[in-house]
C-alpha cells in the first residue's frame, strides 16, 4: 500500500469517527436545496470501473455545491428487480426456462432472488466510501420495498386515468429462454452480426393473372417469388404483400413462370424472358398455396382472408423480390396489416421458441437455436427443396437482436402487453428536452432528441416473476378492469370476513407485581386481586361490543383473565385456548411474528361476522397489532405495549404477505389474497418503469410528502423536483434518462432533471471491452491501494470520458497523476512546513499576516509586493475562476485540468524561483510564507470535490480547521492579466535562452555574460530571466534573441563556485541533514586552493559551521 493510500485511509477513518459527512449536511445552506437523483445500481456484483466513474461524478458535483452554500441530500438506493437478477438465480439453480421456475415454485424462486440481489451489499458499503464518495447508505431505499412498489402503482394508475396507459396487442421481441418480451431499449442493447441464410421461395398461384390461367395452357404453374431471412416463420405464412404502386413482371425460366417486381428482376434472374407486366394493385386479392399446409384445416373458416396477396406500404425494392412473405404473429408490420385486413394469426411457435406439434416435420425444434442460429432455417430450406418450392438459398451476415442478458436470439413476437402512450407525450417530451443542460450537448440535441422523436409506445409489462406486480385486476365474468394505485385500493377488493377484532392483555399477575418475567407459564402465577379487578373492569367496557368468541393464551394468567371476561359479558361459548398466543419465549422475535400472523389469518379464514376477543401477553399482542397494521418487522418496543388488562379494537384486513407476515406485494403473495371474481393480470413491471419512478417512489410519494412534493403550493414551490443534476453512462439515453423524462413529464408536466452529465465507456488499454475472463484490465481496488483513490478520481474526471467519449484506461496515467500532481503538491507542502515550523506560524499569526481561516490578501494583510508573490496569486485567482466555471457548466474535465497545470507552475516556477527567499528571515520571507500558505489553503478547497482525501489531509496539516469539506468555496479574486501575460512572455524568453545554451553545449550552472532580446521587460522580470539563464545582464536589442557564450576567467571561476555549492548541498542531502543543521565539513580534493579562497562564501551558501580542505587525488567529503 502506498503512502498516499495509507493517508487516505486515515482520512476516511477521521471522517467516520467525526461524522464529517453528517456535519457537511448540517452546515448552513444559505442557497437552499440542491436536488440530486442517483440512479440505483444492482448489488449482486462487485463495483467495476463504470460504477467508479459514475460514483466519482456523482460525488464531485454534490461536494462542490455543498461548498457553494447548498444542502445536497445524497441517499443511496438499490435496483433490485428485473431479468439480470432472474437470470443469475436461474443460473445458480441450474434452470433452463420458465417452466423450471414454475415447477420449483415462484415463492421460492423470488426468495432466492431477494437473497441474491443483496449478497454483495457489504462489499459496496466498504468500497464506495473508500473511493471517497459520500452517500447515506444507512437510509437506503430498495426498489423491491413495498413502499416503493406502492408509489409505482400510484404512477401507473395516474397515467391510466389520464388515458396514457392501454392494453395492446403488438409486435415486440421475445426472448424464448427468458420467456418474456423486451422493451425497445433492451432490444437495442443486444444486436450482433451473425451468419445466417436467406431463402427465396415459390408460392404457387391459385388465381390466374390477367388473361392467363394458372397452367399457362401448357401445364406450367405460375409462382410468386418471396424472399425472407427468417425461414423459420414460413410454416406460419398467412399472406403475401406487394407494393400497389410498383410494376411487376411475369417471366419464364426453365419452363416455369414467376412473378417478381420489375425493379428487382436483375437481382433475381440473369437471362429471363418477360411474358407479362402488371401493376402491384393487379396482384392484390390473388390467392396462392402456402409453402406448408400444417394449418389448412384450422384456417378453413378464415379462407376469405388467408393466403392472399395484399397491398402494403412497407414493401420496398431495397432487397428481395418485391413480394413479401407475411407471418403476422412474428413481425410488427405484418401484424399491423393483419389487424387492418383481418388476416389470421398463425402461432406456430411456443413461447419457449419451439415449433408446436402441428408443425409435424419440425415439432419441438428450437426455431433460432443459440450457438447456431441458422440451423433450423437450413432444415426448413432443405424440406422446401425436397418439395420443389425452394428457388434460391444464400448465405448472409446481418445484424440480429439477442437478449442482452442471456445472449439468446430474440424472436419478433405478437403479444399482449400494457403500454405507456408515449406518442401522446412526444411534443411535450421534445419541449422539455430542449430545456435540459446536457454535457456533452450533442447527446441531448442529437441522440436523445432523436430517440424521443422516434420513440414508439412503451411496453411496460413483462411475463416474469421477480418484479413489481402490475396492479391490474380483470373481472372473470364481465372482463371489466380495475387498476390499483395503492395498497388500500387492493384491500378494498379483498373479500373480508366481517369479523371485528379486539386485543386484551391479561390482568396483573403475581410475577407482574414482583417485576419478574414469566416466559414459560408458571402454573402458580395467578392473577393478583388487582389483576382480577382490572379484568372485570375491562370486561364491563367490552360488554357493549357483544363479544362472540374469546381466544386465550394457554398460560394461567391469560386463561383466568379470559374466564372473568367471559362471565362478565355473559358469553355461553367456551374460551378457545390457542397455543400460538403464549408469551414470547422463542429465540427470535421473528418467530413470535410468524405464529401471531398465522393465528390472525387463520381466524380470519375460519370465522365470519364475529366479534372476537384475543387475550394474550404484552410482546405477542404488540406483535399481533404490528401484523394487523401491516408494519414491517422491527424489534419489540416495551413502551408501546398494552398495560395489564388494557383492551382495544384492532382493525384488520387480510393483505398480501410473506412467510414473516410482512406486507409483500411480490408474486405469488399478491395473488394469494381473495379478491373474488377479480383476478390480477399475472405480469410484472418492466424494471425501467420502476427505475424511472425513482424520484417519487424512493420517497413513497404521494403517501409521504416530507421530502418530495412536486405539487406543493400548486407547483409554485415544489420540493425535491426536479433534480438539479443527474449523471449516468451514454447507454442510459435509452434507459434511465428516457424512463425518467417520460414518467416525470407525464405525471408532473416537466422534465425531472435540469442538468445531465453523460459519461462514456471505460475500455481496456488495448481498446477492447473490459473482460473478467480475459483479465485485460487492472483491478480497480489494486489501483486504489497502489496510487490512492484521489489519483484514480482525477485521472477519470480530467479525461474526455466525462463528455461521453470512451477512455482506454492505462495504469501509467493514474501513476502520472500520483507523481506529477499529488506527490509534487505534497513536496510543496513539505517545503512550506520546512521553512515555516509551528513556532514560525505562530509568529505570523501574531503579526496578522496569517489567519486560520484565510481570506484574500486584500482582506487579511497588505497585498504582497514581490513580483513572484503577485504572480502566483494571479495564477491562483485564474485557477479558482476556471475551476468554478467548469463546475458551473458541469464540465468536470475543464474543472479538473487547470489544477494540474497550476501545481506544475507552483512547484517548478514559484517555489523554485522563491527558494532563496525562504532561507533568510525578514519581511520578504514572511510575505513568501504567507503567500504560499494562502495558495495551499485555496488549492485544498479547489481540489476538494475531485480529490477529497488529499484536500482534507492538506487542509488539516495546514491547521486551517476541522475539515476542508466544511469550508466554503473560495471566492473569486481579481486576476492581474497583464502580469500573467508578462510572466508568460518572460518564461518563453527563458526557454529560448536555454535552447541557445543547449546548442552551444554550455550547462546552466556556468554563468555567462549577456542575453539579448528584442522584448521589453520590467525590471523584476528582467532579473528573473537573467537568474534563470544564469547571465549577468539582459539587454534589449532589436535584432532578436542572442546569447553571449564567451566564458571569461571570472565567469569560469563563478561557474566552478556554483559547482562546489551544488556538490556540498548534495552531500547534505545524502547525510539527511535539515536546513537548521550546521555541520563541519572536510573536503579532500585536487582543487583545495579554490575552496580555501572561497571558504566563507561556500559556508554561507551551504549552511556549514566550518569548512576545511586538503589536497588529494580523489574528491571525498568527511563530516567534522
Amino acid at each position: 500500500m502506498s503512502d498516499l493510500s495509507k493517508r487516505e485511509e486515515e482520512i476516511l477513518e477521521f471522517w467516520n469517527k467525526e461524522k464529517i459527512f453528517e456535519k457537511s449536511l448540517a452546515k448552513p445552506s444559505p442557497k437552499g436545496e440542491y436536488v440530486f437523483y442517483d440512479g440505483p445500481p444492482f448489488a449482486n456484483g462487485q463495483p467495476h470501473y463504470g460504477h467508479i466513474l459514475a460514483s466519482t461524478i456523482k460525488d464531485a458535483i454534490p461536494r462542490y455545491r455543498t461548498m457553494r452554500g447548498y444542502h445536497v441530500a445524497r441517499r443511496w438506493g438499490w435496483d433490485c428487480h428485473g431479468l439480470p437478477v432472474e437470470n443469475l438465480v436461474e443460473k445458480e439453480l441450474g434452470f433452463k426456462n420458465k417452466r423450471d421456475i414454475e415447477e420449483y415454485g415462484i415463492e421460492k424462486f423470488n426468495q432466492a432472488a431477494r437473497v441474491s440481489i443483496m449478497k454483495d451489499v457489504s462489499d459496496w458499503r466498504r468500497i464506495i466510501p473508500r473511493l471517497g464518495r459520500w452517500a447515506d447508505m444507512d437510509a437506503d431505499y430498495k426498489t423491491m420495498d413495498s413502499s416503493y412498489t406502492e408509489s409505482v402503482w400510484w404512477a401507473f394508475k395516474s397515467l391510466y386515468r389520464k388515458g396514457l396507459i392501454y392494453e395492446g396487442f403488438k409486435g415486440m421481441h421475445l426472448c424464448p429462454r427468458c420467456g418474456t418480451t423486451l422493451s425497445n431499449f433492451e432490444v437495442a442493447q443486444g444486436y450482433k452480426d451473425i451468419d445466417d441464410i436467406a431463402v427465396t421461395v415459390k408460392l404457387p398461384l391459385v388465381d390466374p393473372i390477367g388473361n392467363d390461367s394458372r397452367s399457362n395452357g401448357a401445364g406450367e404453374p405460375t409462382f410468386l417469388l418471396i424472399w425472407t431471412t427468417t425461414a423459420w416463420t414460413l410454416p406460419g405464412n398467412a399472406a403475401a404483400a406487394v407494393n400497389a404502386d410498383a410494376t411487376y413482371v411475369k417471366v419464364k425460366s426453365n419452363n416455369e413462370f414467376f412473378v417478381v417486381a420489375k425493379e428487382r428482376l436483375a437481382a433475381v434472374f440473369e437471362n429471363v424472358e418477360i411474358v407479362g407486366e402488371m401493376d402491384g394493385k393487379d396482384l392484390v386479392g390473388k390467392k396462392y398455396l402456402p409453402p406448408f399446409d400444417y394449418f389448412a384445416t384450422e384456417l378453413h373458416k378464415h379462407k376469405m382472408h388467408a393466403w392472399k396477396v395484399y397491398a402494403a406500404p412497407f414493401v420496398t425494392m431495397d432487397s428481395g423480390t418485391g413480394i413479401v412473405h407475411m407471418a403476422p404473429a412474428y413481425g410488427a408490420d405484418d401484424l399491423a396489416l393483419a389487424q387492418k385486413e383481418k388476416i389470421p394469426l398463425i402461432h406456430h411457435v411456443t413461447e419457449e421458441g419451439k415449433f408446436v406439434h402441428t408443425v409435424r416435420d419440425f415439432a419441438g425444434l428450437s426455431v433460432k437455436p443459440k450457438g447456431n442460429p441458422r440451423e433450423t432455417d437450413e432444415k426448413v430450406a432443405a424440406l422446401l427443396t425436397e418439395r420443389g418450392l425452394l428457388f434460391a438459398q444464400e448465405k448472409i451476415k446481418h445484424s440480429y437482436p439477442h437478449c442482452w442478458r442471456c445472449d439468446t436470439p430474440l424472436l419478433n413476437w405478437a403479444a399482449t402487453s400494457w403500454f405507456v402512450k408515449v406518442s401522446a407525450l412526444k411534443s411535450k417530451l421534445l419541449k422539455q428536452n430542449s430545456t435540459i443542460g446536457w454535457t456533452p450537448g450533442h447527446v441531448g440535441e442529437g441522440r436523445f432528441n432523436n430517440g424521443l422523436q422516434q420513440a414508439p409506445d412503451w411496453a411496460i409489462s413483462r411475463s416474469r416473476y421477480w418484479g413489481a406486480p402490475l396492479p391490474v385486476w380483470r373481472n372473470a365474468k364481465t372482463k371489466e378492469i380495475q387498476v390499483a394505485g395503492s395498497v388500500l385500493d387492493v384491500l378494498s377488493m379483498v373479500k373480508r370476513s366481517g369479523n371485528r377484532y379486539f386485543v386484551m392483555r391479561h390482568g396483573e399477575a403475581i410475577a407482574n407485581a414482583n417485576n419478574v418475567l414469566d416466559l414459560q407459564g408458571d402454573p402458580t402465577n395467578h392473577l393478583t386481586k388487582k389483576g382480577e379487578q382490572e379484568a372485570a373492569a375491562a370486561a364491563a367496557e367490552l360488554k357493549k361490543e357483544k363479544i362472540d368468541l374469546i381466544f386465550s393464551s394457554p398460560f394461567l394468567r391469560a386463561q383466568k383473565t379470559a374466564g372473568i371476561v367471559r362471565k362478565e359479558v355473559g358469553l355461553a361459548q367456551e374460551v378457545i385456548v390457542d397455543e400460538r398466543l403464549h408469551e414470547h419465549n422463542e429465540g427470535s422475535p421473528i418467530e413470535v411474528r410468524r405464529r401471531m400472523g398465522e393465528f390472525l389469518f387463520d381466524v380470519e379464514k375460519r370465522y365470519r361476522n364475529k366479534n372476537i376477543l384475543i387475550i394474550s401477553h404484552g410482546s405477542p399482542l404488540w406483535t399481533l397489532q404490528q401484523v394487523a397494521a401491516r408494519h414491517p418487522f422491527r424489534e419489540f418496543v416495551q413502551k408501546e405495549m398494552l398495560h395489564t388488562a388494557q383492551a382495544r379494537e384492532m382493525l384488520f384486513t387480510p393483505f398480501p404477505h410473506n412467510a414473516n407476515y410482512e406486507l409483500d406485494l411480490h408474486r405469488p403473495y399478491i395473488d394469494h389474497v381473495d379478491t373474488g371474481e377479480w383476478k390480477r393480470i399475472p405480469d410484472v413491471f418492466d424494471c425501467w418503469f420502476e427505475s424511472g419512478s425513482m424520484p417519487f417512489a424512493s420517497n413513497h410519494y404521494p403517501f409521504r410528502k416530507k421530502s418530495f412534493d412536486p405539487k406543493r403550493f400548486f407547483g409554485f414551490s415544489p420540493k425535491g423536483y426536479p433534480a438539479d443534476f443527474i449523471a449516468e453512462g451514454l447507454d442510459q439515453t435509452r434507459g434511465w434518462f428516457y424512463s425518467l423524462i417520460v414518467l416525470g413529464t407525464a405525471l408532473f408536466g416537466k422534465s425531472p432533471y435540469k442538468n445531465v452529465i453523460v459519461n462514456g465507456m471505460i475500455l481496456a488499454s488495448d481498446g477492447q471491452k473490459m473482460s473478467k475472463r480475459l483479465r485485460n484490465y487492472p483491478d480497480p481496488m489494486e489501483m486504489v491501494e497502489r496510487y490512492g483513490a484521489d489519483a484514480l478520481r482525477f485521472y477519470l474526471l480530467s479525461s474526455a470520458v466525462v463528455r461521453g467519449e470512451d477512455l482506454r484506461l492505462k495504469e501509467q496515467g493514474i501513476d502520472e497523476v500520483a507523481k506529477k500532481l499529488l506527490m509534487r503538491l505534497d513536496n510543496v507542502r513539505s517545503f512550506y512546513e520546512l521553512y515555516c515550523p509551528q513556532e514560525a506560524r505562530q509568529k505570523l499569526l501574531q503579526k496578522g499576516e496569517m489567519n486560520t481561516t484565510p481570506t484574500p490578501f486584500s482582506g487579511t494583510f497588505a497585498a504582497p509586493k514581490h513580483t513572484l508573490d503577485r504572480w502566483v496569486l494571479a495564477r491562483l485567482g485564474e485557477l479558482v475562476r476556471d475551476t468554478t466555471a467548469g463546475f458551473e457548466k458541469y464540465e468536470l474535465d475543464t474543472a479538473a485540468r487547470p489544477l494540474l497545470v497550476f501545481i506544475d507552475d507552483l512547484s517548478t516556477w514559484y517555489v523554485r524561483r522563491s527558494r532563496d527567499r525562504f532561507k533568510i528571515d525578514g519581511e520578504d520571507k514572511d510575505s513568501a510564507l504567507a503567500t504560499l500558505r494562502q495558495v495551499l489553503l485555496t488549492v485544498a478547497k479547489v481540489m476538494a470535490p475531485v480529490m477529497p482525501f488529499f484536500a482534507d489531509d492538506l487542509y488539516r496539516r495546514m491547521g486551517a480547521g476541522e475539515s476542508v469539506h466544511l469550508a466554503d468555496w473560495p471566492e473569486a479574486t481579481p486576476v492581474d492579466e497583464q502580469l500573467l501575460s508578462d510572466m508568460a512572455h518572460a518564461r518563453r524568453l527563458v526557454s529560448l535562452g536555454l535552447e541557445l545554451r543547449e546548442k552551444a553545449g554550455i550547462k546552466v550552472r556556468q554563468p555567462l555574460g549577456i542575453f539579448e532580446t528584442s522584448s521589453t521587460l520590467a525590471g523584476p522580470l528582467r532579473a528573473i530571466v537573467a537568474d534563470e539563464l544564469n547571465v549577468k545582464e539582459v539587454k534589449i536589442n532589436s535584432a532578436g534573441e542572442k546569447l553571449d557564450t564567451e566564458i571569461t576567467p571570472e565567469l569560469k571561476e563563478e561557474g566552478t563556485y556554483r559547482e562546489w555549492v551544488r556538490a556540498i548541498q548534495g552531500w547534505r542531502k545524502e547525510q539527511g541533514l535539515r536546513v537548521a543543521d550546521r555541520p563541519g565539513l572536510l573536503v579532500v580534493t585536487p582543487g583545495a586552493d579554490f575552496i580555501r579562497k572561497h571558504r566563507q562564501a561556500l559556508m554561507d551558501a551551504t549552511g556549514l559551521l566550518s569548512l576545511e580542505t586538503k589536497e588529494g587525488e580523489e574528491m571525498k567529503f568527511e563530516r567534522l
